[in-house]
């Protein structure tokens, strides 16, 4: 007979433990507080959040720091409040673990008309509305089956990167499980080796590369959830191609290298449609994430992409071949001394000449702002910037080693980045706490986030502070929705929103005003005043939440945002002309 058992809340919460969780997000209700009684002695830190919606996005963010990232909610009211996070989380390839406290097995079984139900006796509604947002699910009944099933779904969240639910009724929190299977670490299954396909695959990606005279790299983000960044980091340095990120593949390779030429904006297109090989890591081509289609490799006959599970070369696919079971084959195969060494004649982001205004100028989006703050990071910095005028503006950046961003993609919920930067700093304290952080001893989280996305999350800044992490916000004071107003209704009422005191929040939040962790807050109009808030001594080595409030014009945006604008003016222009009204 089995003797070493434990029970099965400690079972899931100490694989979650092995696959690197050391903290773990969510709020509590009344199906899962027993299980809540097992966090601790599983060696996990819990992080009450202030709703679920946050609890989500915190753990979205702590996943892609950490590898993977886990919450836990009540049965529907908790778990349904989360749901947009988790749809985020699907939609980027976030691994997210949402862990369900459901009620009694009898009372499931009996059909029984309690809260948090329909009061139909329908329990499995709630189960259904997930399955379109998680890789996989487990619905826990049985505890002779529910370790296997436990391990089942950590892997599909591993294997595919995306977010998986388990739900756990009270009634089984406590029933005693084998713990032989712990002995075992949780491995993603790797591929059967396919010798005809792997061969024909290697043979058509390296005549590709042999034959190209203007050759590329373009490093998406789904590298990062593909887990091939070393290998991606290698063939950027030793091709020396001339290499470009998508905005979402922003910092997964050293922008230091002098073959890195930043962002694949429209004003690289020219070049890149030059190109006569564009080889392609981690795809992501949403319309977000290629400035609305514009760039996109053209020509598919010269384009090779190396997805998740398969790689395509021209107009084939090959299937079964994940690509950190394919690179590490290529690298293994190819012949430098064969490939091209193109020598582009393309401007490098560092040696472009940025213009900056007196002290008295305001400071505006487009007249250094960006490149100013890119001298204030440092390695090892965790940077996000919120979907918004943030987002364009952080394309703009050059970012030192060692260094994260997180912009927006294609989910795009604003509010999400300031639970965000709550999951991505505990990941970053947890990291340095386990030495696994690049050798640094201490790092900061920076937050660029829009008055108007700052609203919708607001109450996670109370956590940051409880928690005492080192997080620097600069909040943009655009007096409402500016990316909406670019889009359409620069006029209208329904994109402003109700002026905040914002420098007061942090006080509100509970942060102390004195002692190692006092929090420092700057308001910021002019040149003058963002230079003397950036090399304040308090804002330099200050280990609290610091908060700068950037003021800026209404309609003021980054160029790409500005030309919508434009365009939206010239329709205005045109229905004046023709005497149609306005909307």
């Amino acid at each position: 007979m089995e003797t070493n058992t434990t029970t099965l809340a400690e079972y899931l919460f100490t694989r979650l433990h092995q696959l690197g969780v050391d903290s773990i997000f969510g709020l509590p209700g009344d199906y899962n507080l027993r299980l809540l009684d097992y966090v601790a002695p599983s060696r996990l830190h819990w992080v009450g959040n202030c709703n679920e919606l946050n609890a989500g996005y915190a753990a979205d963010g702590y996943s892609r720091i950490k590898g993977i990232g886990a919450l836990v909610t009540t049965f529907g009211v908790g778990e349904l409040s989360a749901v947009n996070a988790i749809a985020g989380a699907y939609a980027e390839r976030a691994p997210v673990v949402h862990i369900v406290g459901t009620p009694l097995r009898e009372s499931q079984e009996s059909r029984a008309l309690i809260h948090h139900t329909f009061s139909d006796g329908e329990y499995g509604r709630f189960d259904r509305m997930q399955e379109h947002i998680t890789v996989a699910q487990s619905i826990l009944t049985d505890h002779r089956t529910a370790p296997a099933e436990i391990d089942r779904v950590l892997r599909e969240c591993l294997l595919h990167s995306r977010p998986v639910r388990i739900t756990i009724p009270d009634d089984m929190v406590a029933l005693r499980v084998p713990t032989i299977t712990l002995e075992t670490k949780l491995r993603v299954p790797l591929p059967v080796h396919q010798p005809q396909i792997e061969e024909k695959a290697l043979r058509a990606v390296l005549d590709r590369i042999y034959n190209a005279k203007s050759p590329m790299i373009l490093v998406d983000g789904e590298s990062r959830s593909a887990r091939i960044l070393d290998e991606v980091d290698y063939l950027v340095k030793s091709t020396e191609w001339p290499t470009f990120t998508s905005g979402f593949g922003k910092s997964l390779i050293d922008e230091s290298l002098p073959n890195v030429y930043g962002v694949f904006t429209p004003q690289r297109k020219e070049f890149v449609d030059s190109c006569d090989l564009v080889l392609c890591f981690g795809p992501h081509f949403s319309n977000t994430n290629t400035f609305i289609f514009q760039t996109l490799p053209t020509d598919p006959e010269a384009t090779v992409l190396i997805n998740h599970a398969s790689v395509q070369v021209g107009g084939e696919i090959f299937r079964d071949l994940p690509a950190n079971y394919f690179l590490p084959q290529l690298i293994g195969q190819v012949d430098l001394s064969k490939i091209a060494k193109p020598t582009p004649k393309l401007v490098h982001p560092k040696s472009v000449e940025r213009p900056t205004g007196s002290n008295t100028d305001l400071v505006t989006h487009n007249s250094g702002f960006w490149s100013r703050i890119s001298s204030f990071f440092r390695e090892g910095d965790i940077i996000l910037a919120e979907t918004g005028t943030a987002g364009y503006g952080a394309n703009e950046f050059f970012l030192p080693p060692k260094a994260r961003l997180f912009k927006p993609v294609t989910w795009l919920s604003i509010g999400y980045m300031l639970p965000a930067t709550l999951g991505a700093s505990l990941a970053q304290r947890d990291l340095i706490a386990r030495s696994e952080y690049y050798d640094l001893l201490e790092a900061r989280t920076i937050l660029f986030i829009g008055d108007g996305s700052f609203q919708l999350t607001t109450q996670e800044l109370a956590t940051i502070i409880h928690k005492k992490l080192n997080v620097i916000i600069f909040l943009l004071n655009n007096d409402g929705y500016t990316i909406e107003r670019c889009i359409h209704g620069r006029n209208q009422v329904y994109n402003d929103i109700t002026p905040w005191r914002y420098l007061k929040a942090p006080e509100f939040y509970g942060a102390p005003t004195e002692g190692e962790y006092a929090a420092h807050t700057w308001q910021v109009r002019t040149w003058g005043d963002l230079e003397k808030a950036l090399t304040d001594e308090k804002m330099l080595n200050g280990k609290g939440v610091r908060m700068v409030e950037v003021f800026m014009e209404k309609l003021d945006a980054p160029l790409p945002l500005l030309g919508v604008l434009d365009m939206q003016i010239q329709r205005e222009r045109e229905r004046e002309t023709a005497g149609r009204p306005i909307h």
